[in-house]
């Protein structure tokens, strides 16, 4: 038997589903009201963070967040962030990472419902539908419409304003990589860099189709977030849950007068899954559809005062309390369900990066130092039999001012050095040098020794002179014959 002939007659034959529109409805209520301030907020960080200034002083650029790539810093307000200590930033994703966990372990998936730039843009998106189309019902009615001129006037319209977000949204991404008003009137006057260009059209035509029209198809087949989030989330996870002993069976408001006991609370309205922007009906139970934003809690809760029923029907609570709930239990305060093992180790883990990135910021010096001695050779036999070294010194100051930064040689008592600016007779214990703001200078330095000298370690240590002195010291080892006698 072939394995064609192994198949089912119900299994399917197709690989992809076509999608079916959404049309979530306009619901109000105290979800729908954070979700409204989310998005304002979210979005008033994203569109205006570029124009903020912070004053640096008259080295350093003054666009508040800015990554510097030409010049390889990262700018947050106070905070610059040199390469070398790009720590500070893989703890921060660090830190971003195991927020995520402990988000989804005490509340599911709230970044997903919330605060996801994806489930942010499409709700944008979904409120200019209303906008131009109107509510559920109107959006409805044009979609299964036949095209006519005012159709194709009003996909027109809307259409532009999702281009017009779209175009505004890759343009403020790249204000974050150059001085915000600079690059702004190089691009529309053409003369910003190409990379300018090409990033704003990649960042628009995603915006306008991911936003516009995949919409909810990104959260259920093209993210992997969800699939981890269901490793995350266990049996005392606050999560959206249709209290089924309660609602079932559903039956209209008249069904239920006319059989007062035999039917539960759920009236099967349909309300629930009209408001979510997945279109998922939360009364089949937790799924990868469900993307907690509970707007189906502020609809269902309507609908039950509407009835004269209690609330919660639909409502946040963990499977656990749920199960003793419907034993005729009281469910745990909300407090209580978070405060847990899981919960408490995130937390603690998550608070202990941030704590130590912290201490690392508050305690690191702004003035650094590396050598490089020559390799090849070593070391040289000058005519006089002293014995000379070569290295690279770079002096680094992460100061938006320049610095007059003093050279000292430590724990090597008969050496002198000199640079490629001063001669030989001129070899001293120390030498000071400018070094210009937020910059590392290069330093080709030589030390020499008497002849007999052995093999030993020593320190280069670097001294910045001011009102605020500040030190760092650099190992290496001065190279020699073992015996030059």
């Amino acid at each position: 038997m072939s394995s064609v002939e192994r198949i089912a007659p119900d299994s399917p034959t197709k690989l992809f589903a076509k999608r079916q529109p959404v049309h979530p409805r306009r619901i109000d209520g105290p979800f729908r009201r954070f979700k409204w301030l989310v998005m304002f907020v979210t979005l008033t960080i994203y569109y205006g963070t570029p124009w903020v200034r912070w004053d640096r002083g008259p080295y350093a650029p003054d666009q508040a967040v800015l990554i510097d790539l030409a010049n390889r810093r990262f700018y947050m307000f106070g905070i610059e962030i040199w390469p070398q200590e790009f720590y500070f930033v893989a703890g921060l994703l660090i830190m971003a990472g195991v927020g995520l966990f402990l988000v989804t372990s005490a509340v599911g998936r709230a970044w997903c419902g919330y605060s996801c730039p994806q489930t942010v843009w499409t709700d944008l998106f979904q409120h200019v539908d209303r906008f131009v189309d109107g509510d559920r019902n109107a959006r409805m009615r044009l979609d299964a419409a036949p095209w006519s001129a005012g159709k194709a006037a009003r996909r027109v319209g809307k259409w532009t304003i999702y281009l017009v977000i779209a175009f505004w949204t890759g343009g403020a991404w790249i204000m974050y990589f150059a001085d915000a008003p600079t690059l702004t009137r190089d691009f529309w006057s053409g003369e910003a860099a190409p990379v300018a260009y090409g990033t704003v059209a990649v960042l628009t035509a995603t915006t306008f189709w991911l936003g516009g029209f995949m919409r909810e198809q990104v959260c259920l087949y093209m993210c992997p977030w969800p699939r981890i989030q269901g490793a995350l989330i266990d049996e005392r996870s606050l999560i959206v849950t249709y209290k089924d002993w309660r609602g079932e069976p559903r039956g209209s408001v008249k069904k239920a007068e006319k059989d007062p006991g035999a039917l539960g609370d759920c009236i099967d309205c349909n309300l629930c899954v009209a408001v979510c922007p997945t279109g998922y009906d939360i009364r089949k139970g937790p799924d990868v559809a469900c993307i907690t934003c509970s707007l189906c809690i502020d609809a269902c809760d309507r609908v039950m005062k509407e009835v004269g029923r209690p609330r919660g029907l639909i409502d946040y609570a963990t499977l656990e309390d749920c199960r003793n709930e419907a034993a005729g239990g009281q469910p745990r305060p909300a407090w209580r369900t978070l405060m847990r093992p899981r919960t408490v180790i995130y937390f603690t883990i998550w608070a202990g990066i941030g704590l130590a990135l912290l201490f690392a910021l508050g305690t690191r010096t702004h003035l650094g130092i590396s050598i490089e001695p020559d390799r090849n050779p070593s070391f040289m036999l000058l005519s006089d039999g002293s014995v000379r070294n070569a290295y690279i010194v770079k002096l680094r100051n992460m100061q938006s001012r320049p610095r007059w930064v003093q050279l000292d040689l430590k724990g090597f008592p008969a050496a002198g050095m000199w640079t490629d600016d001063m001669s030989r007779q001129d070899a001293a214990r120390q030498i000071v040098r400018e070094v210009p703001p937020d910059t590392t200078l290069p330093l080709r330095v030589y030390v020499i020794a008497p002849a007999g000298s052995r093999p030993q370690a020593f320190d280069f240590a670097a001294t910045a002179q001011g009102e605020r002195p500040e030190r760092a010291a650099g190992a290496t080892r001065f190279e020699a014959p073992e015996d030059t006698r």
